[in-house]
């Protein structure tokens, strides 16, 4: 018995398949156009587009790795690129920052963070006296 519904539709519709066309082309290739700056990336020099994004720029470049976890030392590149998650923190001109926030510049020196975790999360010290005050 065929199937009945109040549009007057008496099969079921089939659902449109999403199809999307695939681009060889890479994504990046517009940071290509326009002035480029050098910059250093952990004492290699690199020429980014000038006024970029610097996690895009340094994305391009084919840095894959920004920094590492503290605990299991896993490899950690920008996910979110607006500032939420801090995967792209890096070490730049000294202060680290988030790489996604902030544009290329020229001279700029950045360096992956240290991944050693702060001593305060250390098992193997003894408590200070101001641990002692804070108990």
């Amino acid at each position: 018995m065929p199937a009945f519904c109040p549009t007057g539709w008496r099969t079921r519709q089939q659902h449109r398949i999403w199809r999307c066309s695939v681009k060889n082309a890479s994504p990046f290739l517009e940071l290509e156009d326009g002035p480029t700056v050098r910059v250093s990336f952990e004492q290699t020099p690199l020429e980014l587009p000038d006024g970029a994004n610097l996690a895009a720029a340094l994305l391009g470049a084919g840095i894959g790795r920004f920094r590492s976890t503290s605990i299991s030392g896993a490899p950690r590149a920008p996910f979110c690129m607006m500032g939420a998650c801090f995967e792209c923190l890096v070490v730049v001109d000294g202060v680290t920052r988030q790489a996604c926030m902030m544009s290329v510049r020229a001279g700029m020196e950045i360096e992956r963070p240290d991944p050693t975790p702060p001593d305060s999360w250390s098992d193997s010290e003894e408590p200070s006296e101001v641990d002692d005050a804070k108990a």
